[in-house]
């Protein structure tokens, strides 16, 4: 049997080749581990694997963890032999398996496995089916923005270069990928011109025939070569099969698969036919084509593709079952390459702020000459690149100022234009990578990465008010606070009226008079001394008052060690609160303008951007009155500084952070960047260069020094500190009078509280004083209480005084012990 099947069918024809003696030819699939019976295999795989590839490369690379997307049964059974094949080495990969249910609209998906990994690498496999539907996928993944240089992917397939990558190659992101048909063989040379014969030179060669449709020839031919082979050895081998159109099993007319209720008819030339057919061994158009003894296919080949820095990928080593995985010897950027370093290599670059600028004359007056005319990080840059490629260079200015646009003619400004007509060697320079540019020069792995971001006016900041120590605390607690403590009152009062064991004789009387220390006032004096953590003279004595003030000084406890918990950040920091906080913000509302530069990728950005946020922001640009565009980078900041927060600038991040430590100091960065994109070095189209500039990129990121270049030409060399303020650090987090004066007003306000109570209790006392005595007026009895008070001290201090008068308050009869005392 030969045919195309699916999984479905081939796991049928598996269980019931093997009873009927019945070779089958997959062309279409690749073998699965679950095909590995004991018993002798009648199926037969012509499609290599590519699992033991891609465990291969998993290890290469020191994978651990990766994401698996698939698109079909046969990318799950492919994703359960990678996990086997890894346990059997000892190897440990975790996979976090994903279906993609919609290869057309992926983006739901994508955007999660985006965000479940905030910061370092992505590693990515995916195994989807059909090279169309993969090359959809990956057009997908730009629209996402996952084509970043942290991601790095696998593609599953053998046909990685049949693949439409040109968009890909300026992004920085990696990609590997296989290849099965070696087209520049002998085998399929031969093939194209028989092919082109037939076709009649219609359509050529790789647009009209696929990678399947070669492994088919192939299936084909081991068929053919197993009858070959049979026929040699018994040329009688297939005599008497074929009678006048039908086919003789074992003398008996025909096969079938019917007769389920008796014995199995078997093909008697079937046990024969597989045999030979696993014993084929020739050199097809896919390669070596040989069967192992579970009929998958063994000893191929298969080369390793990665994406560079190129229009396509390249080749970097080959996956044999033998060997494994071997990879070329990657170029050493530090070896010369031609008259490398012997010739003075032209570097085209552009006065830009803090990239390039031209250095002020020495004092001593003598002019300042070739490279040792400027500064800057490119020009920093430039010096640690040549280092490592090993090439002298001279830098000069572009001739008109620009950094690259297509003209009408189709010809180049700027420096885009000094590379294609080959005037300049190389452009280091703030020279941003695009598909458009990448067609005419060749772009290096990003040396920087930014995108698009909000420039707003710092705000001022918001210093603590007077009241400010309740700030640790909202409105809302401290009102349930109150209402806590006025219940916790009311219920102390209510236990200890109603609890017998509260009452109590007076010590100090001879009486027998119960009292309760706990009425409403001492209630709450009580509460309060336990909400402030201070002691007091009465404690509850039943059991019932004792749980009331248990659970209240358990709920001080948390209230109070929270508080204070709070109280040193808001009192010590002074907080800045923005106006908005990201694109989104910007979008909703329109008392806030914003523009860009009036031309440039950042209004191309919005002009053409498909996001509704984007769209929504570009139409209140176009309309806003007066006009928002800036004609400059730094007209547009100033425009920010003079704004009195009505105005927002959008421009690359590099910039924002850049003029952020500027003086006055007086803006900021807010929100994510809206996109991403990179500064990449260009040099023209197949220069010797452009590998080891490429590679001395990637040396000098591994070894922090792009990171060292950027801190010191942004923030060491700025003029408001890494925090972007000019305050002192020690004074900041010292309190001031105006942090802590509402505790002051609220100390005066009860000592002057506690002088009018004390007059009107005065005044209360010398007016019952009158009505007791019922005699005098309120003037001649507030003139004894006046002098009350103090002859009352001295006798109570063993003073000379008046003798003692009768007191409501001390009994007339007293023990001796009790005068003694």
């Amino acid at each position: 049997m030969f045919g195309m099947f699916n999984s479905t069918d081939e796991a049928f024809l598996e269980s019931i080749s093997p009873a009927l003696h019945l070779p089958v030819i997959i062309p279409n699939r690749p073998g699965r581990i679950s095909s590995c019976v004991n018993h002798q295999s009648y199926t037969f795989y012509v499609k290599p694997s590519y699992v033991r590839a891609v465990l291969d490369l998993c290890r290469h690379y020191g994978w651990k963890d990766a994401f698996y997307l698939f698109d079909s049964d046969d990318g799950l059974h492919n994703a359960n032999e990678l996990l086997y094949e890894a346990r059997k080495l000892n190897y440990s990969l975790r996979l976090d398996i994903v279906r993609l249910t919609n290869i057309s609209r992926p983006y739901a998906q994508l955007r999660s496995i985006d965000t479940r990994h905030e910061a370092g690498s992505r590693h990515i496999i995916v195994d989807i089916r059909k090279p169309e539907d993969l090359q959809t996928f990956l057009n997908k993944i730009q629209i996402v923005g996952m084509n970043r240089a942290e991601y790095h992917y696998i593609l599953g397939g053998l046909t990685m270069d049949e693949l439409d990558l040109v968009d890909f190659s300026h992004g920085g992101v990696n990609m590997t990928g296989f290849n099965l048909i070696d087209w520049n063989s002998a085998k399929i040379k031969n093939l194209a011109k028989r092919w082109n014969w037939v076709q009649n030179h219609r359509s050529k060669f790789r647009n009209s025939i696929t990678v399947d449709s070669i492994i088919f020839f192939d299936s084909i031919i081991s068929l053919l070569k197993a009858v070959e082979n049979m026929k040699k050895v018994n040329k009688s081998a297939f005599e008497n099969i074929f009678r006048n159109g039908d086919i003789y099993n074992n003398g008996s007319k025909g096969l079938t698969c019917k007769k389920w209720n008796g014995p199995v008819v078997q093909w008697f030339k079937g046990e024969n036919i597989s045999k030979a057919i696993r014993e084929v061994s020739f050199e097809g158009f896919s390669g070596q084509v040989e069967f192992d003894q579970y009929g998958r296919r063994k000893n191929f080949t298969l080369d390793i593709l990665e994406l560079r820095l190129d229009q396509s990928p390249q080749k970097v080593g080959n996956w044999t079952e033998k060997n494994g995985l071997i990879i070329s010897k990657a170029i050493d950027y530090e070896s010369d390459g031609g008259d490398s370093a012997n010739s003075t290599k032209i570097i085209t670059t552009i006065l830009s702020s803090p990239y390039l600028m031209l250095k002020d004359q020495p004092e001593n007056g003598k002019p300042l000459v070739g490279n040792d005319r400027f500064d800057g990080y490119c020009a920093d840059l430039a010096r640690e690149i040549a280092k490592l490629c090993n090439f002298r260079y001279e830098i000069r200015l572009v001739r008109d100022d620009k950094y690259g646009e297509k003209l009408p003619d189709g010809t180049w400004n700027g420096m885009v234009g000094e590379l294609t007509n080959r005037s300049a060697d190389l452009a280091i320079a703030p020279l941003t990578i695009s598909s458009v540019r990448e067609r005419v020069i060749d772009f290096s792995k990003p040396f920087m990465s930014l995108g698009i971001s909000i420039m707003i006016k710092k705000p001022e900041k918001q210093k603590p008010g007077v009241f400010s120590f309740m700030d640790p605390l909202s409105s809302q607690i401290w009102m349930f606070v109150i209402l806590a403590y006025s219940g916790v009152s009311v219920v102390l009062f209510l236990v200890s009226r109603f609890s017998p064991f509260e009452w109590h004789e007076k010590t100090a009387e001879i009486s027998e008079k119960m009292t309760n220390d706990f009425n409403l006032m001492n209630s709450m004096w009580f509460s309060l001394a336990a909400f402030m953590q201070q002691g007091c003279d009465i404690s509850p004595r039943c059991l019932s008052g004792r749980i009331v003030g248990g659970v209240w000084w358990f709920f001080t406890l948390i209230i109070i060690s929270s508080y204070t918990a709070n109280l040193a950040a808001f009192l010590t920091v002074e907080r800045m609160l923005t106006p908005i906080e990201s694109a989104d913000d910007l979008s909703k509302q329109t008392h806030i303008q914003y523009g860009t530069l009036d031309a440039g990728s950042t209004k191309n950005f919005f002009a053409t951007s498909k996001v509704s946020v984007y769209e929504r922001m570009w139409k209140f640009m176009e309309k806003a009155e007066p006009n928002v565009f800036a004609k400059t980078t730094a007209e547009g900041v100033e425009r920010v500084r003079a704004s009195k927060e009505k105005y927002a600038f959008l421009l690359e991040s590099t910039m924002n952070d850049y003029y952020n430590q500027k003086k006055p100091c007086n803006t900021m960065k807010i929100g994510r960047n809206l996109d991403s994109k990179g500064y990449g070095i260009a040099t023209p189209l197949g220069s010797p260069l452009r590998e080891k500039i490429n590679l001395a990129v990637l040396r000098l990121r591994e070894q922090d020094v792009l990171q060292k270049l950027f801190k010191k030409w942004w923030f060491d060399k700025g003029e408001c500190g890494t925090d972007g303020d000019n305050t002192k650090g020690s004074s900041q987090s010292a309190l001031t009078l105006s942090n802590v004066a509402g505790i002051f007003y609220i100390l005066i306000g009860g000592l002057g509280l506690a002088m009018i109570t004390s007059l009107m209790e005065f005044l209360y006392k010398s007016h019952q004083e009158m009505t007791r005595r019922k005699k005098g007026n309120l003037c001649s009895s507030v003139t004894r209480q006046r002098n009350s008070p103090f002859s009352r001290a001295d006798r109570e201090n063993g003073g000379v005084g008046s003798g003692m008068q009768k007191s409501s308050t001390v009994p007339l009869a007293r023990s001796s012990a009790v005068s003694l005392v």
